[in-house]
């Protein structure tokens, strides 16, 4: 009894400063906080790098959408005549121009407008191309109204304006079809609109007739 009860005495206050230790340490091993921290910070420090690369992304395809618009009416400007194959060959290079962004492509549509001389004037559609996912066609019919701003509205003017549009998509939208969207990945998905429009006059003519628009 006597050596039993010794073994008791000294074996629980033994056994409570080992664990008293191993707590201790367990509470100063930097090494494990680090490793916490790490797995908690992870996650946001990713996060932020994506969304930094595609904003960073995204504001230079918004300034190539833009360019788009300006470089193909200056090209188009520059012709004193013209024709649909010329029309989609310009467009074809305003396309390229994203590059070398290609997960979505660029809507563009060319229109000539006339500003009549009349007491009233008005504002026609002579010729307009288009291309639309990747397709080309006829944009706006000839002779129909269209609207230019008021500065731009001076009789006898012949004007070419250059719409272009892109649905950008940012590279970490999801786009599985067979799962389904929510919230924010579904917006991210459908894209989001850029757009710019351009007016320019003719450079070495008064008009720019389409031979087969």
């Amino acid at each position: 009894m006597m050596r039993a009860g010794a073994h008791q005495g000294i074996a629980g206050p033994w056994g409570k400063s080992m664990l008293w230790g191993k707590s201790i340490r367990f509470w100063s091993n930097r090494r494990g906080v680090a490793a916490v921290e790490f797995a908690l910070i992870a996650p946001i420090l990713l996060v932020m790098y994506f969304m930094t690369m595609e904003a960073s992304q995204a504001i230079e395809t918004s300034k190539k959408v833009s360019r788009v618009g300006s470089m193909v009416a200056d090209l188009v400007t520059q012709q004193p005549t013209i024709a649909k194959v010329d029309l989609d060959a310009i467009m074809k290079i305003g396309t390229l121009t994203l590059q070398p962004y290609n997960r979505s492509v660029p809507d563009i549509t060319i229109t000539a407008i006339q500003v009549t001389t009349d007491a009233t004037p008005q504002v026609l559609v002579v010729w307009s191309r288009k291309v639309v996912n990747g397709v080309n066609g006829v944009g706006a019919t000839a002779g129909t109204a269209t609207t230019v701003p008021a500065s731009l509205r001076v009789p006898g003017t012949f004007l070419v304006r250059v719409d272009s549009t892109l649905a950008y998509k940012p590279i970490i939208s999801w786009t599985t079809d067979s799962q389904q969207k929510l919230g924010f990945v579904e917006t991210l998905a459908k894209g989001m609109t850029m757009g710019e429009t351009y007016y320019l006059r003719p450079r070495r003519s008064v008009t720019i007739p389409c031979s087969d628009c």
